[in-house]
């Protein structure tokens, strides 16, 4: 029971109305929200990417799906243009967040510097300056939602226990492991390509050569360990295997999803214990069990932070939509005819816009009547 991503749809705003000729305009303004437009370029984008999301998460259902929540995508677009709004009164920026998570995406690429993060962006096709703007939205309208709803909400004792004892059935779960890994593997020369352009195999020595290499550094490995080396930091500087990063964490496997071997040898481990260097088609492995369950249902502190996180978004997600409520009651909001707010409060407020012809036209009667001309 992960937190669920509140459904707030962040939007690439796009470059204000340009108007080419009296009556050619490129973009059309389809509602207000104080001082901020929504276009209806912003509506459509919003709409595809809607379309898109169902399709990809339920594609069996996926035009039920759509037509469920197609209703709410100008709903969606002002409450982001709400929230904004509320950060800018906050003075929130999201700078200092933004760089760090720029860069945090830097690193899981590998990239050596944000420019080269700026060309990956591009090279996908993608504006670069959008991103981070749309990264920013996402990072202010969070905090919005933390700090003045989220950091309200209040969760008893007696409220985690009534969730875990109604979710119980939900909550079991069959015998599974946790693993993270060290990976050695054979590291057998490069040879230049041959006459004919293609790459020159290892000789069969030099295979054997590369595996007595690679089992003398994870045998070496297995010596720091044991002499009490902490697993995630030796992952992460040693171990060859793609989860190196995260210090070789592999996530839950249950009975059945391993290899004979590898099943027998980790599920009658205890939590906290490791492997011996065992050989696989990739190189020498150490595996490691960061977590043993037992199968049933677990513990009420077992489950406690999970349980935590599921009533926070269940009291979050009410709370949220009434705060929003608030903010449209506060607000001047307006739109065209044919779009619908789902989220509309009977006590908005719409903007009273004058007619700037008729303005100029009665003050020009009343100078006229005052002798001014």
């Amino acid at each position: 029971m992960n937190r669920t991503r509140i459904t707030l749809v962040l939007a690439v705003f796009a470059l204000l109305p340009i108007v080419l000729s009296a009556d050619t305009i490129v973009e059309e303004i389809i509602a207000r929200v104080n001082n901020g437009i929504i276009t209806r370029s912003e509506y459509i984008r919003s709409r595809d990417q809607l379309k898109q999301e169902v399709q990809q998460q339920d594609p069996q259902d996926a035009d039920r799906a759509f037509a469920d929540k197609e209703k709410d995508v100008l709903r969606d677009l002002i409450d982001q243009q709400l929230l904004l709004q509320k950060g800018k009164d906050l003075g929130i920026t999201g700078d200092t967040e933004l760089v760090k998570r720029l860069d945090e995406m830097r690193k899981q690429m590998n990239l050596a510097s944000m420019e080269d993060l700026e060309k990956a962006a591009e090279a996908q096709g993608a504006s670069y300056e959008d991103f981070k703007e749309n990264l920013r939205n996402q990072i202010i309208t969070q905090r919005v939602i933390g700090q003045e709803v989220g950091s309200k909400l209040s969760m008893s004792k007696e409220d985690e226990q009534k969730f875990y004892d109604a979710h119980k059935a939900e909550l079991e779960h069959p015998e599974q492991v946790r693993l993270s890994e060290i990976l050695v593997a054979p590291k057998p020369p490069v040879k230049p390509n041959g006459p004919d352009g293609k790459p020159v195999a290892p000789t069969e020595a030099e295979n054997e050569a590369a595996l007595m290499v690679a089992k003398a550094k994870a045998d070496g490995i297995e010596t720091q360990i044991q002499k009490g080396g902490d697993f995630a930091e030796i992952a992460k500087k040693e171990s060859d295997g793609p989860s190196a990063k995260e210090g070789g964490d592999l996530s839950y496997f249950k009975r059945g999803t391993l290899a004979k071997e590898l099943e027998d040898k980790v599920f009658a481990l205890k939590t906290g214990e490791t492997t011996d260097v065992i050989r696989t088609k990739q190189g020498y492995v150490i595996l490691k069990v960061t977590e043993h369950q037992m199968a049933g249902i677990p513990t009420m502190k077992e489950v406690e932070p999970r349980i935590q996180d599921a009533l926070y978004m269940e009291k979050l997600q009410p709370a949220l939509r009434a705060y929003l409520t608030t903010l449209r009651e506060q607000a001047f909001i307006d739109y065209k005819p044919g779009y619908i707010d789902t989220g509309a409060s009977a006590n908005q407020t719409k903007p009273v816009e004058t007619n700037t012809k008729e303005a100029d036209e009665k003050a020009l009667k009343k100078k006229k009547k005052l002798g001014v001309f």
